[in-house]
């Protein structure tokens, strides 16, 4: 497949501009067969790597448009390859002319992700770093851009590298003591120097994988789920915190059934709103079918917002405490006295007893008022990090389980030291952490991965 000559329109349909990545052997001949330079003199084939040429696309005596060709030669290239990018207008009819043109003239229409996969399999980037890339596309807030650049910059790559290496040291003595198991004398790895290696690199891989917790809420939201009894105003909320008519919004009780999720970008964090169906006894099953999903919902939510209707708070707040509270321990939950505007002082309705470190708030979702309020709290309760471009967090869940086998390996590795467990099964167990460490940066990764990993980026990337 590296041999063929690859096309793809990499920019989206509605701009004024449009852009056609050319990749391959053959992109630069290919390209200049449908293109003709403005100033006569040196084809595109002759020019100079890393530059602009003016000219028009040709298909046949008719001209398609006129445009700016880029010139990439192998191997300074995103890919790695000979690469050309030919920007049009963006006219949808203009792309797919271009696009007919230079696979009339050999080229093969891209797969998806398959110019970055390019890039990795031409060794311009390492695994990790190419599925940085689709990170970069995807960053939705400053948090998870800055992650998406460390990773494609190369800052969790070189963690690794730093970790591989000193396991490959740690391996290497051990087994030149084995090469030497005649000469009992002979010690070339001391026992407490390596527990002290594995010690740290124990910590190291620990503290990677316990960075997930936060690198998975920063690259999918923090969950927030909005619960309460039917008509208390949830989806009303949800539809106020989206600034858009999300949820069905309607006097009948239990009109939301399922449960209806999306994000927004709040203070620099994104929060992933999950609008439940209203708690209630109920003889309907598909409503109770909706109420099941809303209390496994809740078990996923790390901030809580308990809508409660101003109007009859204590009385909801009764019926629900039981059947709400146990299952917010460890999370954050905010009390949420909607339809304020009827009430003179809906925070004083807060039974006594209440756990201290439930916070409250009143507001009239229907009016929007005090939703401001409701978003500082948000963000405060949200308590992430700050993040720069030279920190390494994951986010990645194949990174996850890789780093989790690695941090099982170099366990084995520290309880074998201090049994004092013989060289060879040390070793193994090093070179096991070293596998799982290669698996991320794509060393040891087989096929089926790399299709799985590619195939959900855009086309033209």
């Amino acid at each position: 497949m590296n041999q063929d000559t690859i096309c793809a329109i990499a920019t989206a349909q509605g701009g004024a501009i449009g852009s056609i990545r050319v990749s391959g052997p053959d992109a630069i001949s290919i390209t200049s067969r449908i293109f003709t330079p403005a100033k006569s003199g040196k084809t595109l084939t002759e020019s100079k790597p890393y530059t602009l040429t003016f000219g028009r696309i040709y298909d046949g005596g008719e001209i398609i448009d006129e445009v700016l060709v880029s010139l990439f030669r192998s191997p300074h290239s995103y890919t790695g390859e000979d690469c050309t990018e030919i920007t049009c207008h963006g006219s949808s009819y203009i792309l797919q002319r271009v696009m007919q043109l230079l696979i009339h003239q050999g080229c093969r229409m891209a797969q998806p992700g398959e110019y970055t996969q390019r890039a990795f399999l031409n060794g311009k980037m390492d695994l990790s770093q190419a599925e940085a890339v689709a990170d970069l596309i995807a960053s939705s807030s400053v948090v998870t851009h800055r992650l998406a650049m460390s990773q494609m910059r190369g800052g969790f790559s070189k963690e690794l590298a730093d970790l591989r290496n000193q396991l490959l040291h740690f391996t290497s003595l051990i087994e030149l003591e084995l090469d030497f198991s005649d000469h009992e004398e002979l010690e070339f790895a001391d026992r407490t120097e390596l527990c002290q290696l594995a010690d740290n690199i124990e910590a190291v891989i620990s503290g990677l994988v316990h960075s997930f917790s936060v690198g998975n809420v920063i690259k999918n939201g923090v969950p927030v789920a909005i619960i309460g009894e039917t008509n208390a105003g949830k989806s009303t909320l949800l539809n106020a915190l989206l600034n858009e008519d999300k949820a069905i919004v309607s006097d009948i009780h239990g009109t939301t059934r399922d449960v209806i999720e999306d994000t927004v970008n709040m203070g620099g964090v994104t929060f992933r709103f999950i609008d439940t169906a209203g708690i209630r006894e109920t003889n309907d099953t598909i409503e109770s079918l909706g109420i099941e999903r809303t209390f496994q919902k809740l078990e996923q939510a790390e901030i809580v917002l308990w809508m409660v209707d101003a109007t009859d708070a204590a009385s909801q707040i009764n019926q629900l405490s039981k059947q709400i509270l146990p299952r917010c321990e460890g999370k954050h939950l905010i009390l949420v006295f909607n339809k304020a505007d009827l009430m003179t002082d809906a925070s004083s309705v807060v039974p006594a007893g209440f756990p201290d470190n439930v916070q409250s708030i009143a507001l009239s979702a229907k009016r929007r008022t005090n939703i401001d309020e409701l978003q500082q709290i948000l963000v405060s309760a949200a308590n992430l990090p700050s993040v720069t471009q030279n920190d390494v967090i994951v986010t990645n869940v194949r990174h996850y389980e890789a780093l989790t086998h690695a941090l099982e390996a170099i366990k084995r590795v520290q309880e074998g030291l201090r049994s004092n467990l013989s060289g060879d099964f040390v070793s193994q167990d090093i070179r096991e952490c070293i596998f799982h460490l290669n698996d991320i940066a794509g060393e040891v990764t087989n096929d089926m991965v790399l299709r799985n990993i590619f195939e959900h980026f855009c086309i033209g990337k």
